[in-house]
């Protein structure tokens, strides 16, 4: 069982707060409808804008490689590398994965590389883990795609024993072992936030109990209801994860637009964007995460309007 956040940092609060929902962007941090590729231009820039702006987090995606079958080669950045840059170029929003295929990662490099982004950042980086959404990526790297549910549990439970214990002894199915003669620096003044990043191939019992939030592509009212409710009875006594969803986004330039699904976008104008947002923080959603990539606007207009009309709103409900 996860040892739960006593005093979460504010790396974690600032996104997931149980009296308000926040508004996050996915990287890359740019409109790109047309092409599999980013033109990370202006990325440095559109990062700070968010960051005035408002938004709460930059959530950075883990795709190793440009599948053509698939259609977006995301930030093409690796996220562990661009998370420290981000850390260089702002100073007070949240930085995240969202999230790191950990199956395809040796669990050591993820430990050491999340502490140190995490000191570098002054506590502002979230650890997002998921299990990916692309099949094909798993022969590269000579890993059984059928295991990356067992893969995935066991790297977060000895990614845990590294941050949390010094010293620690670790034995290992898939990976190695640790007798108690090495520990892992650096090590932080506040245990690191863990965030599961899609189902992850787990049960919603063992979420409840092993992350600190989920962030999901479930957005239906209904079923955020089902969602939340689950997530409540089986953690038990236990705090349970912050819900959050993500979803491709275009923002209308009609203010009165109404809310359409086309496949996997969401269209909509701020107003009822905001009746929208509303209804789900009513529901228990905590945070919302937006990726840019079929927007029809440039990112800077979205941006704006998202940080002038809609973010305002949620804070004064």
């Amino acid at each position: 069982m996860y040892a739960k956040l006593d005093e979460a940092p504010r790396s974690f609060t600032r996104v997931f707060s149980p009296q308000r929902l926040t508004i996050g962007l996915l990287t890359p941090l740019e409109a790109y409808p047309d092409s599999p590729f980013p033109t990370l231009v202006e990325h440095q820039r559109l990062a700070q804008l968010a960051e005035e702006a408002g938004i709460a987090s930059i959530w950075l995606r883990d795709v190793p490689f440009y599948d053509p079958n698939f259609g977006d080669a995301a930030q093409m950045l690796d996220p562990m590398v661009y998370a420290g840059f981000l850390a260089a170029v702002t100073k007070e929003i949240t930085l995240g994965t969202a999230g790191i295929v950990l199956p395809l990662r040796e669990p050591i490099a993820v430990a050491k590389q999340a502490a140190s982004l995490d000191l570098l950042s002054h506590q502002r980086f979230v650890l997002g883990l998921s299990t990916g959404d692309r099949p094909v990526e798993y022969p590269a790297f000579g890993v059984d795609y059928d295991a990356r549910g067992e893969l995935y549990r066991e790297a977060v439970e000895y990614i845990r024993y590294l941050q949390q214990q010094s010293f620690p002894r670790v034995q290992t199915t898939h990976y190695g072992q640790l007798s108690g003669k090495l520990d892992l620096y650096p090590k932080m003044t506040q245990r690191l936030p863990m965030m599961a990043v899609g189902r992850s191939r787990q049960p919603i019992e063992w979420l409840a109990k092993n992350v600190d939030a989920w962030l999901w592509s479930v957005d239906d009212d209904n079923a955020i209801t089902d969602i939340i409710a689950s997530l409540q009875q089986a953690a038990g006594e236990l705090p349970a994860p912050a819900y959050g969803y993500s979803t491709f986004f275009d923002l209308d330039k009609n203010p009165n637009a109404p809310y359409q699904r086309f496949y996997n976008v969401v269209s909509i104008g701020r107003n009822a964007l905001i009746e929208r947002l509303r209804r789900h923080q009513a529901l228990g959603v905590q945070h919302v995460a937006l990726n840019l990539k079929p927007s029809s606007r440039p990112a800077t207009e979205v941006i704006d309007e998202l940080g002038s009309y809609v973010i305002p709103a949620l804070e004064t409900r």
